[in-house]
């Protein structure tokens, strides 16, 4: 069986003018949600065998806050170029070139590719997976590469949380 865990970055600010969109931080309420989310499912769950990130600045701060809370090491976090896209197509691809050997990941990337992925690849229509909203997918599949529909387990949001 492996287990995925989906998780859209948390709230951004679009309080700078002039910069780049990947480069966009983190609002003050999205590090509260970050903490607020990594610290539930750090209760709740086995650490995750791998942390990957859209290597835009915002998933991975979201991801850095997470680390922290499930005590993963930084340097261990993947960080992904292929992640910074609002399609599902490279969020397909990382999970499917995932090693064997974990049998465990959680991912952090972006809005629609997440909803197109949750909502193909998942047992529960989802219309919008909200920032820092976290869904989890198992899989009954031995193999990443041949991962097709899953059971949504997991369907957690901050509004849930606070």
């Amino acid at each position: 069986m492996k287990t995925l865990f989906i998780v859209r970055h948390a709230k951004s600010s679009w309080d700078y003018k002039g910069i780049e969109d990947i480069d966009r931080p983190l609002k003050k309420s999205g590090i509260k949600d970050a903490y607020l989310m990594s610290k539930f499912l750090a209760s709740e769950i086995e650490r995750p065998g791998i942390f990957i990130s859209s290597s835009a600045n915002r998933a991975l701060h979201t991801a850095l806050i997470f680390c922290e809370n499930f005590q993963y090491p930084i340097s261990g976090l993947v960080k992904s170029r292929q992640l910074y896209s609002f399609s599902d197509g490279y969020l397909v691809k990382t999970v499917k070139a995932l090693d064997d050997g974990y049998s465990s990941a959680i991912i952090f990337s972006h809005d629609h590719g997440i909803n197109t992925f949750v909502n193909k690849f998942g047992d529960i229509p989802i219309a919008h997976v909200p920032t820092c909203g976290v869904i989890g997918i198992q899989f009954q599949d031995k193999h990443w590469k041949d991962v097709k529909k899953g059971k949504t387990f997991m369907t957690e949001f901050p509004k849930n949380h606070r």
